[in-house]
C-alpha cells in the first residue's frame, strides 16, 4: 500500500478560513517569508532574493476556487491528456527535456541538436536533496511531476475538456516541475488534503502553484483541498 503523508486533519470549518481569507484580504496584508537556503545556491524554482512574498491576492483565490466533489476518477487514462510529453510549445524538443533543462543546475545536453539533457544536478524542491540526473538506467531519480496530478484534474472537470485542452494542460510548464523520484511517487494523484512536500519551506510555493493552476483552468477543489490550502497558506504567512 503506498504511504502518504497525510497533512491531517483541519480543526477549523471552511467557512473559518474563508473568514480568514477576507480579513487577510481586507487588511491588504502583504507578508514576506523568509526561505532559509544556509548558504547554498537557491534553487530554481525559488524567487529572487530568497523570499516569497504572498499577497492578499493568493487568499482570494484560494478562496474563490470553485469547490466540488471529485467524479468520475474511475475512468481516467494518461493517454486522455495525450501523448506524453508532445512538443506543445513547437519548440523542436520534448516537454520532458524542456523541463529538465529548466529545472536542473548546470544541464549538459547530449548531441548537437541541445534537446536532449544527458546530466545535470536537481536540487529538489520537494525533498530539499541535491540529486545527480544521469540519463540512463537511473534516470528515474528525477522525474516529472505535474504539480496538480492529471488524475486529479480528470476527476475535477479536465473529464468534461476537449482533448486538445488536455494535452496543452499535461505539458503545461507552470503544472510542472522536475522532482525526487521516490517523492513524485510517494504523491501520486494526492491533493494537497492528502499530501504536502516533505521539505516544509517548499510548501507554500507548492500550494500557491497548485491554486494558480486550478484557478487558470477552472478547476475544481473539495472542501477539505481548499481548507488544507489555506492552512498551508496561514502557515507561511506566520513563518519567518
Amino acid at each position: 500500500m503506498k504511504r502518504h503523508e497525510r497533512v491531517g486533519p483541519v480543526t477549523a470549518g471552511i467557512g473559518t478560513w474563508v473568514l480568514w481569507a477576507i480579513v487577510v484580504i481586507a487588511a491588504g496584508v502583504i507578508a514576506a517569508w523568509a526561505v532559509p537556503w544556509g548558504g547554498v545556491k537557491a534553487p530554481a524554482w525559488a524567487p529572487a532574493g530568497g523570499q516569497i512574498v504572498i499577497p492578499e491576492a493568493a487568499a482570494r483565490q484560494i478562496a474563490a476556487l470553485r469547490i466540488g466533489e471529485k467524479q468520475g476518477r474511475e475512468s481516467y487514462r494518461r493517454d486522455r491528456f495525450g501523448a506524453p510529453w508532445f512538443d506543445e510549445d513547437h519548440n523542436g524538443c520534448d516537454t520532458r527535456n524542456d523541463v529538465l533543462r529548466r529545472d536542473l543546475d548546470h544541464p549538459v545536453m547530449k548531441g548537437h541538436e541541445g534537446c536532449v539533457v544527458a546530466r545535470g544536478t536537481l536540487h529538489d524542491p520537494y525533498t530539499g536533496r541535491d540529486i545527480e540526473f544521469i540519463a540512463g538506467k537511473d534516470s528515474r531519480r528525477v522525474q516529472i511531476d505535474h504539480v496538480v496530478a492529471l488524475a486529479d484534474a480528470w476527476s475535477s472537470g479536465a473529464r468534461d475538456w476537449p482533448n486538445e485542452r488536455r494535452r496543452a494542460f499535461a505539458n503545461d510548464p507552470e503544472n510542472l516541475l522536475a522532482v525526487d523520484g521516490p517523492a513524485n511517487e510517494e504523491k501520486g494523484a494526492d491533493d494537497a488534503a492528502a499530501w504536502l512536500p516533505p521539505n516544509i519551506p517548499f510548501r507554500c510555493p507548492y500550494v500557491l502553484r497548485q491554486a494558480r493552476v486550478k484557478a487558470r483552468y477552472g478547476l475544481s477543489v473539495t472542501e477539505a483541498e481548499r481548507s488544507a490550502m489555506l492552512a498551508t497558506l496561514g502557515d507561511c504567512q506566520g513563518t519567518g
